[in-house]
C-alpha cells in the first residue's frame, strides 16, 4: 500500500468561515486554518483570565486597605461615657477619705455617702470632673483631683481567673483576656465578644487571639463586655475516654454476672 502525500492547504470553506475568526480578521480573505483558530480562542482565554485574575488582586487588596483603616480608627466618643454598674477612680490631693473606686448606681450617681448627689452615668468625663470640682469646693478652696473611668468588662470560659473586671476605656479586648490569666489547657484561641449595642440589642462576635492585627481584638473593650473563651474539642476525652469507660463498666456486669 502506498501513501500519497497532498500538499497541505486549509479547506476550500475555511476561508469563509469568518464566525470562526477575530472581529479584526473578518473582513480578510486570507486563509484560515484551524491552528489560526485555537490560537485566537486560546489567546482570548488567557486575557480574560489575565483580566479576572487582576481584578479580584485589585479587591483582595481594597478589602485588605479596609479593614487595615477599620483597626487604625480611634475609639468612639463614647468610649469613657460611664454606665451604671462601672466604676469611678477618684483621687483628691490629701484627701485620703474621699479618694478611692466607687461604684456607679442605678440611678448614675456614685455610691458613696459624700457623693451621693454626684451624677456621672452618661455624662461625657469633661462634665463628671466640673461636677465633682463643684461638689467639692463645698470642702475645700480650689480642691486638686483626678477622676478615671473604669468600666465593667466580664471574662468568663476557659481561662486562669475568671471575673468581672473594672478597666480603663483604653484597654483592648486581647488585654483584658490576659488580665484573667489567659487561656488554660482547654482554652480555644477563636473567642467571643458579646457586646450589647446602643439600643439594648446584644450582638455576638468572634476574634482571633492568635491574631496581633484582629480589628476585634486589637480594638478597645466597650461597658458591659463579656468576652467568652470556649473550650476546644478533644477527641480523646470527649469520646474515647467515655467509650472505654462504658466497656469496662459493661465487662464488670458480665463478669458478676458468670460468677454468679
Amino acid at each position: 500500500m502506498r501513501y500519497v502525500a497532498f500538499p497541505e492547504r486549509p479547506l476550500p470553506w475555511e476561508p469563509r468561515a469568518w464566525f470562526l475568526r477575530p472581529r479584526w480578521a473578518r473582513s480578510s480573505d486570507a486563509p484560515w486554518t484551524w491552528a489560526t483558530t485555537v490560537a485566537a480562542v486560546s489567546l482570548k482565554v488567557h486575557l480574560r483570565n489575565m483580566t479576572i485574575r487582576i481584578l479580584l488582586s485589585f479587591m483582595v487588596a481594597m478589602a485588605a486597605l479596609t479593614e487595615a483603616v477599620v483597626s487604625q480608627s480611634p475609639a468612639p466618643a463614647t468610649a469613657g461615657i460611664l454606665s451604671p454598674g462601672d466604676s469611678v477612680r477618684i483621687s483628691v490631693w490629701r484627701s485620703p477619705e474621699m479618694s478611692g473606686d466607687f461604684v456607679v448606681g442605678a440611678d448614675g450617681s456614685i455610691t458613696h455617702p459624700l457623693y451621693r448627689t454626684v451624677k456621672v452615668a452618661g455624662l461625657p468625663m469633661a462634665t463628671v470632673e466640673a461636677n465633682l470640682g463643684r461638689f467639692l469646693a463645698s470642702f475645700q478652696t480650689s480642691p486638686q483631683f483626678v477622676v478615671e473611668p473604669l468600666i465593667r468588662v466580664a471574662v468568663s470560659g476557659e481561662v486562669t481567673r475568671p471575673t468581672v473586671f473594672a478597666l480603663r476605656p483604653q484597654t483592648t479586648v486581647s488585654e483584658a483576656v490576659a488580665r484573667a490569666g489567659g487561656l488554660n489547657q482547654f482554652g480555644k484561641t477563636r473567642a467571643r465578644l458579646v457586646r450589647t449595642e446602643t439600643g439594648g440589642a446584644q450582638r455576638e462576635i468572634y476574634f482571633d487571639l492568635r491574631d496581633p492585627n484582629d480589628a476585634i481584638g486589637s480594638g478597645p473593650v466597650h461597658s458591659g463586655d463579656l468576652i467568652v473563651i470556649d473550650r476546644k474539642h478533644n477527641l480523646f476525652r470527649e469520646v474515647v475516654l467515655p467509650v472505654v469507660g462504658l466497656i469496662g463498666s459493661v465487662a464488670s456486669i458480665v463478669l458478676l454476672i458468670q460468677r454468679n
